[in-house]
């Protein structure tokens, strides 16, 4: 870590006279080349190199939160409504997350999980999408940004299983492979169906309304689950049903399990244009 800490040292002096932006995405990719396997999670994920209290995070200094609103540069996450099961909405949305962009890396990722989105039911589920888009661009980062939405590596091993399938064609894949589907993440945003080629609306929205099956207590893990659907579509039925777990004493939710975010959506119609 020592060499690790000089060299980064040392691109900043190199980079002293380009922007705070600059620097962080090229001490981003120099973490991502040079930290070795023996460097535990603690010194890269919360309060270590790129957490809040890390390096990177640091040098983001243009975070704001006002209300329900984070501002992360020129980006911005924002929670609305509330998934109350008493409400007997099932269909219709009663929650959402707008955003402008995908997060851009780990640093922000992490910044929106623990300053804003992390801390309600709808925001927590609403970081689904956005951490599968961050896996389909860079597996490595999307997989740290998983371990910290999920409430366990049983949960992430399960999704990234089925991702490594579903993203990017093997050399065994047939050309046009209809289950590779890179835009699958999108089909998770509100707007965004086949025959738009998988266009979202803007800004990004996450619509969400209660399940039935409510909120229930998980005594073997010491907490609850709230079962809510995110509504899209890009799949025959709307409901995509996701179970947020909160552990008792925590301040900050978890996803539980969302295997119907990820599952095979309608064949695109056109080419799709991508996330920002």
């Amino acid at each position: 870590m020592k060499r690790l800490f000089l060299m980064m040292l040392a691109a900043c002096a190199c980079l002293s006279l380009t922007s705070c932006d600059d620097v962080q995405k090229f001490l981003g990719d120099l973490i991502s080349n040079l930290v070795s396997d023996t460097t535990t999670e603690e010194e890269i994920g919360d309060g270590g190199l790129l957490g809040n209290g890390g390096l990177l995070g640091n040098l983001t200094s243009d975070v704001t939160v006002e209300g329900n609103t984070l501002r992360y540069g020129n980006h911005t996450y924002t929670v609305s409504g509330e998934i109350d099961h008493s409400s007997g909405q099932f269909k219709t949305p009663t929650a959402a997350v707008t955003f402008t962009n995908v997060p851009s890396d780990y640093a922000e990722f992490e910044t929106v999980y623990q300053q804003l989105l992390g801390k309600s039911v709808q925001g927590t589920a609403a970081m689904v999408p956005m951490a599968l888009e961050l896996y389909a661009r860079d597996a490595g980062v999307g997989e740290r940004c998983l371990h910290l939405l999920c409430n366990g590596s049983a949960t992430v091993s399960e999704i990234t299983r089925e991702l490594k399938r579903k993203l990017e064609p093997s050399r065994f894949s047939p050309e046009n492979d209809p289950y590779i589907q890179r835009y699958l993440p999108a089909a998770v945003l509100k707007g965004a169906v086949p025959s738009n080629a998988y266009t979202p609306d803007k800004p990004y929205t996450v619509e969400m309304c209660p399940s039935p099956n409510g909120v229930k207590a998980a005594p073997l893990t010491g907490g609850t689950v709230t079962y809510l659907y995110i509504l899209a579509g890009g799949w025959d039925t709307y409901q995509r049903a996701v179970d947020i777990f909160l552990k008792d004493g925590d301040d900050h939710y978890k996803v539980f399990n969302c295997p119907s975010c990820y599952t095979q959506c309608k064949q695109i119609r056109g080419t799709w244009p991508g996330l920002d």
